[in-house]
């Protein structure tokens, strides 16, 4: 979930409810917020804990709240889990310290004793390209002996990777293995995958549940047309600049649609005028295309 902001440490509560309520109404069967496109490592403490709150109490129960606690820091790790739980997260998100880089001894050693004092369930977040490491698929069947491990999102964008870590996981029939980008989801699925955290269900929450149930349906004729739709929405993600383009496109095109405001973690920017009216253009194309894959109005 994004982090919708009024300035460099000012949420838009407003438009945070709004957006809850927007992927609440379009299906999504839980919510990660600060993960990558949440913008976390940009934001303050005391800005993260604002927004876990005020998340989980607009939620209120309704569906499992996945919280990001990925830190170069241990103490803040296990505060912001502290913080997690207290407001009524279900379980927390952590990628390797993402700093100096660990290997993969080094790294177990870290997963096992944070686990050990987490007040929640522990999801793991393979993004080696933000990271600098990755969580290869032995040091995952090391940590499957630990309850409180019960799961990974892997933003690796290799499907050999994603394969590894499904043969490995098979030994936790209640480990739940995730993929981190849309255009993957359907391969993922095939794959004995069991879901995704996908950043585009910001902007079209209807779409990625029905790309979702397509894939478990295995229904190819409805699975070519949402990927039709999807296909154009990525295009707002190469709209922007540089490594935050696709937040910067989400974001613009919430705006857009009267959810949020856009405003970007500094020192990141959001679109320009022009660009703004790109992704307008591409909007009006991609509710042509959803609206004949899904038969939504």
């Amino acid at each position: 979930m994004i982090t919708p902001l009024l300035d460099r440490d000012t949420l838009d509560v407003e438009g945070l409810e709004r957006l809850v309520e927007h992927l609440v109404a379009g299906g999504v069967h839980g919510l990660f917020v600060l993960g990558t496109t949440g913008e976390a490592t940009c934001l303050s403490y005391r800005l993260r804990r604002d927004v876990i709150r005020r998340t989980c109490e607009q939620v209120h129960g309704r569906l499992p709240v996945l919280v990001g606690v990925t830190d170069t820091s241990v103490t803040e790790t296990l505060d912001l889990a502290r913080s997690a739980a207290e407001a009524g997260a279900s379980a927390v998100v952590l990628a390797p310290p993402y700093y100096f880089p660990m290997n993969q001894s080094e790294l177990i050693r870290y997963v096992r004793r944070l686990a050990e004092e987490l007040p929640l369930p522990l999801m793991l977040y393979n993004i080696p390209a933000l990271t600098k490491v990755s969580y290869e698929p032995e040091t995952i069947r090391q940590l499957l002996d630990m309850p409180g491990i019960v799961g990974l999102k892997d933003s690796s964008r290799q499907m050999d990777c994603f394969l590894a870590f499904r043969q490995v996981t098979r030994q936790r029939p209640d480990w739940s293995l995730l993929i981190g980008f849309e255009h993957m989801l359907a391969d993922a699925i095939r794959a004995g995958g069991d879901g995704g955290v996908c950043a585009g269900a910001n902007l079209s929450p209807h779409l990625l549940v029905a790309l979702y149930e397509a894939a478990v349906a295995n229904d190819h004729e409805r699975l070519e047309k949402i990927h039709g739709s999807l296909t154009c929405q990525r295009r707002i993600y190469a709209v922007g600049r540089g490594a935050t383009a696709s937040i910067q496109g989400i974001k613009c095109a919430l705006a857009l649609r009267g959810i949020c405001q856009d405003r970007m973690s500094e020192p990141f920017e959001g679109l320009s005028d022009g660009e703004r009216a790109n992704v307008k253009a591409i909007l009006q194309e991609m509710d042509e295309r959803t609206r004949s894959s899904t038969g939504m109005s």
